[in-house]
């Protein structure tokens, strides 16, 4: 009927997110919506129609086994991906860590516990795949499912 319009029925999945004009999410991307690295990522992902569901992660820190998850699809250690130029960084004496088996466990609670040491942004894919998005690149690359 001209002028009518229908309610909309949206169903939501865990870690899903119904996108009413592309479908359900394809990717989750955890961001800092501060950092112009997340927006350069989220500007091109939009640009490209790509589906995703937004994770603020300093709201919504990754849980231990969620990081863990992360850091295997990613092919990284957590120092890896540790923004070691953050205040609580130096606090923490991060950078005089070890950085081997024995101490990834410390490193992963530190992560969890200090969600803004995580590098950014962070794109998984319901492929399995992940990236660290700060390029874009490695952005084109997780939509494309092929690690940069």
């Amino acid at each position: 009927m001209p002028g009518s319009s229908s309610p909309q029925v949206v169903t939501i999945l865990p870690g899903r997110i119904w996108l009413p004009l592309h479908g359900w999410s394809d990717m989750e991307i955890w961001i800092n919506p501060e950092c112009s690295k997340c927006q350069s990522a989220l500007t091109l992902l939009d640009a490209e129609g790509a589906r995703y569901t937004i994770r603020y992660y300093l709201d919504q820190p990754p849980t231990a086994q969620e990081l863990v998850e992360v850091l295997a699809r990613l092919g990284l250690q957590p120092w890896d991906i540790t923004r070691l130029s953050e205040p609580i960084a130096e606090d923490l004496g991060l950078a005089s860590w070890p950085r081997d088996d024995a101490g990834r466990p410390r490193w992963i609670d530190a992560l969890t516990t200090h969600p803004v040491l995580i590098q950014r942004p962070i794109i998984t894919a319901d492929d399995g795949t992940a990236a660290v998005a700060r390029s874009p690149e490695a952005v084109r690359a997780a939509m494309g499912g092929i690690r940069p």
